[in-house]
């Protein structure tokens, strides 16, 4: 052969280079055409070359309805935020509404207690007032009834001052409305100062008194010391008649030795007296409330 001659090629078979093309869509998606060119052939034959067009992952339709998808799932998101901060707001108001609601009520229960409170306070002490109105008006019967009983005895004490009462009879009226002087004034004097002041059980001043813790005051002011008693201080002394009564004697309501009410005769028809809850003390006419009887320390 000669060196001449046609040598076949040896060479390996040229490949054509690949290509890929990728493209966005607007919304995100993937368009894109790949394009593959490749030759093969036997080793002595001539290149080809081959084109295989992929297809195509999307459009530009496709991209734009994409976009819309994705616009509206971003209004729809915005729109779920809005609802959930609505949502949000809601419940707070609804929670301050329950707690203003919860405040309401109990300030309308404890004005309901505190009214209700009141309305038994009153209706409390106006039944103690009717009690004590009631409980008066038996003690001034008994006493109407214990002056009737004690007639007889009250009689044959005047009686017994026949004389002296004779002698004075006419002047009575005087000896009511004679003025007091000396140990007489300052009791008198007191026990005036004292009017107006209340009623207690038990009350020995200096704003409250009992019937007899003012007469013991009283006679204290001309140095003189009482019983703390009623039915106590009407046993002291001498008894004198009511129609010769003089300023500072002792009246008394029942009999001598169990008065159960004492007060102090001030002159002019009157006398002094811590008389009950409802009066406290005052001044009254002996014709209010005449006594059984009177005695007479000074």
């Amino acid at each position: 052969m000669s060196h001449t001659a046609h040598i076949p090629s040896h060479r390996k078979p040229r490949r054509s280079a690949s290509k890929l093309a990728l493209r966005a869509g607007v919304a995100g998606g993937v368009l894109g055409t790949i394009a593959v060119a490749g030759a093969a052939g036997p080793a002595n034959a001539e290149p080809v070359t081959e084109t295989i067009e992929m297809p195509t992952l999307g459009s530009l339709e496709t991209g734009a309805g994409l976009a819309s998808a994705v616009a509206a799932s971003a209004e729809a998101s915005q729109q779920e935020a809005l609802d959930q901060s609505l949502q949000t707001q809601e419940n707070l108001a609804l929670q301050k509404a329950a707690a203003e609601a919860k405040t309401a009520k109990a300030q309308a229960d404890r004005k309901a207690a505190a009214e209700k409170a009141e309305k038994a306070r009153l209706k409390a002490e106006a039944e103690a007032k009717a009690e004590q109105e009631r409980k008066d008006a038996q003690e001034r019967a008994s006493r109407t009834s214990e002056r009737t009983r004690l007639a007889a005895a009250s009689a044959s004490d005047s009686s017994s001052d026949s004389g002296s009462s004779s002698g004075s009879s006419a002047g009575s009226g005087e000896s009511q409305t004679q003025a007091p002087s000396g140990s007489a004034a300052a009791i008198v004097a007191f026990a005036r100062a004292q009017v107006g002041d209340s009623y207690v059980t038990g009350g020995t001043g200096p704003n409250s008194w009992d019937c007899s813790g003012l007469v013991q005051a009283a006679y204290r002011q001309a140095g003189i010391d009482l019983p703390r008693i009623s039915y106590d201080q009407s046993s002291m002394g001498t008894s004198v008649s009511l129609s010769n009564l003089q300023p500072g004697d002792i009246l008394y309501w029942g009999s001598r030795s169990g008065s159960y009410h004492v007060a102090i005769y001030v002159g002019g028809g009157n006398y002094v007296g811590a008389q009950n809850s409802s009066t406290g003390v005052v001044e009254r006419s002996l014709d209010w409330d005449m006594p059984s009887g009177a005695v007479r320390l000074l």
